[in-house]
């Protein structure tokens, strides 16, 4: 058995306002996510099958508003929803937005790796 708050999971990656907080509980990992309003994130997932994340993600929207688009269209999400958002999308945050979220964690690391290596260079 184990609880997590955001303050015991380690820091992953943080930037211009992002912060992601990430913690492998079994085969999943537990993240917790701020990403400011209007960030651009199609870029960091340039070079993923079809330009879009690959990996499923389950999680609460605490804070703020967040588009989705997939192959097929675009939702939107508000802070109180719980989500599941499958492989092929694209978030783009409407305003500041705060999550928690689950996801396989293998899956998850490998595109939490691509994104810091495209900043990279």
């Amino acid at each position: 058995m184990i609880g997590l708050s955001r303050e015991d999971v380690p820091v992953a990656m943080e930037g211009d306002g992002l912060e992601v907080r990430m913690a492998e509980v079994g085969d999943m990992m537990v993240g917790f996510l701020r990403v400011p309003g209007g960030t651009d994130m199609a870029p960091a997932f340039k070079g993923l099958p079809d330009d879009l994340c690959p990996c499923p993600h389950y999680g609460y929207l605490l804070k703020g508003r967040m588009r989705m688009r997939t192959k097929d269209g675009e939702h939107v999400y508000e802070a109180g929803q719980a989500y599941y958002w499958a492989p092929g999308h694209v978030p783009e945050p409407l305003e500041d937005c705060e999550l928690v979220e689950f996801s396989p964690a293998k899956e998850f690391t490998e595109v939490i790796e691509h994104i810091k290596q495209s900043a990279e260079g």
